[in-house]
């Protein structure tokens, strides 16, 4: 089977019962995803399959072959940060780091989420059908609240997914005019 992860294709012959969580940090070396409750529930695992955030720990490795994963050591572009990894050094959106990773990929997964029109349980009813969500504070808290965070750092990890969202928005509106 064939894993693309990080922009990198991986041949691996695995156990059929391998999750993406184990394939990455056992066979392949990747640390930044934890493992946390290995059931789903934390989000110390997430990383995007597909553009799209995932629990790593939730998935086969081999339902996986050909889907391109990131991780968040493939966020980075060269020796520069990620924006939202910028974001959450300047907010201080971090304490023991643990979740961390998954914080920042479930967050890269938000922001592409509510650019593409996909509503969240709090998105208003009167919200455009099919147009970008606007993410306020409470859509930021309640996109993000599958990925825990033991430190209770969440309010600066709001603060930072922010930055990124309104730096989006003026990057965007600056360029439309």
């Amino acid at each position: 089977m064939v894993l693309h992860v990080n922009g990198t294709p991986h041949t691996l012959f695995l156990d059929h019962r391998t999750t993406v969580l184990d394939a990455l940090r056992e066979h392949l070396g990747l640390t930044g995803a934890k493992k946390g409750c290995d059931h789903g529930q934390c989000g110390a695992c997430t990383v995007l399959v597909d553009g799209r955030r995932a629990n790593s720990c939730l998935l086969l490795a081999v339902a996986q072959d050909g889907r391109r994963l990131t991780t968040v050591e493939g966020l980075a572009d060269g020796e520069g940060l990620h924006p939202l990894q910028e974001a959450f050094v300047a907010r201080d959106a971090l304490q023991c780091g643990y979740c961390t990773p998954g914080q920042i990929c479930s967050a890269v997964g938000v922001l592409t989420e509510a650019a593409d029109g996909f509503p969240s349980h709090v998105t208003p009813y009167t919200a455009p059908s099919g147009g970008p969500v606007e993410l306020t504070d409470d859509e930021i808290r309640e996109r993000m609240s599958g990925n825990l965070c033991r430190c209770g750092a969440y309010p600066r990890i709001v603060e930072a997914v922010g930055d990124i969202d309104r730096a989006a928005a003026t990057a965007g509106a600056k360029g439309a005019s």
